[in-house]
């Protein structure tokens, strides 16, 4: 792994200063060539300019301008010397090589996948990450293209997720993908740390952005999920229904509004199920008779 190292660059604008003076130099020398030759005297002054010219030249292309969030990697001869984060207008030697590289948050919009979570179902995943780089030697030296490499590994973190979760559960206990959001997001992220760490990139957020059961079963599934909230939702119903009953009967008793025999006991209590757990509301018959034949 490649060290980051902070390297100190010298302010544009005194080295610009230089670089004019050198320019004025180059031209004062060439008029006085001019005047010397026109004079026959000897070109003497003219044998200066190729120096002062280089040195000019070489200057200008020194000079470079870094925006706000933006790093400048210096190499010189295949030497990493160091980087520079603070913004500004700075010089370096003409012969390194500058590798700018932003330190701006980044949006990876994953594409949708078709993986299989853990009970083997197809699922269409995509994730959204948020990341930024950290460690600028990293990121341009330890990885052959930084952004390239965000990209696969955040789809291999994506799909290594998916498998080891399952998409729903009747366990109120299991974190599933549907289920567990906020623990699964927290996974994801500190998987995508771990594999985007060698490239010198720190993982900001990391949040699965869609979420469904593939076409092929979506509609198996789909009756599968119904007939589960039904379950759910007559169990409910029963329950109630039970304690509902149980009330009623505890109240005719010790109010002694009435007294039952167990036969007309288990008689109201059927009547009182079919009520309170039919699907559609009960038509009362009155007897207008008695309760015994």
């Amino acid at each position: 792994m490649t060290n980051e190292k902070t390297c100190e660059a010298v302010s544009g604008w005194t080295m610009l200063a230089i670089t004019v003076l050198a320019y004025a130099f180059v031209i004062w020398q060439f008029i006085a060539g001019i005047i010397v030759v026109q004079g026959r005297g000897a070109p003497t002054p003219w044998l200066w300019i190729p120096v002062p010219l280089i040195a000019a030249i070489l200057m200008t292309i020194g000079f470079f301008v870094l925006q706000p969030n933006e790093a400048a990697a210096l190499v010189l001869f295949g030497d990493y010397k160091g980087t520079i984060k603070k913004n500004g207008f700075w010089w370096r030697n003409p012969f390194m090589s500058v590798k700018k590289i932003s330190l701006r948050a980044r949006n990876l919009n994953g594409d949708k996948l078709k993986v299989n979570d853990k009970s083997g179902n197809p699922i269409d995943i995509a994730a959204v990450v948020v990341w930024k780089v950290e460690n600028t030697a990293q990121a341009l030296f330890d990885v052959d293209d930084y952004l390239d490499y965000v990209s696969t590994q955040s789809e291999a973190a994506v799909r290594n997720l998916a498998g080891r979760y399952h998409y729903d559960s009747t366990d109120p206990n299991e974190v599933t993908l549907r289920g567990g959001t906020e623990d699964v997001n927290h996974e994801l992220q500190r998987e995508l740390q771990e594999r985007l760490g060698h490239a010198g990139v720190e993982v900001i957020e990391a949040r699965i952005s869609h979420l469904a059961y593939a076409s092929e079963i979506a509609g198996a599934m789909l009756r599968r999920q119904q007939a589960h909230a039904v379950v759910q939702a007559r169990q409910q119903i029963v329950e109630g229904a039970v304690g509902m009953v149980e009330m009623a009967l505890t109240l005719l008793g010790e109010r002694q509004i009435v007294q039952l025999d167990d036969e007309r006991k288990a008689a109201m209590v059927s009547n009182l199920m079919v009520v309170l757990c039919g699907e559609e509301s009960a038509h009362p018959i009155v007897n207008a008779g008695t309760l015994y034949p």
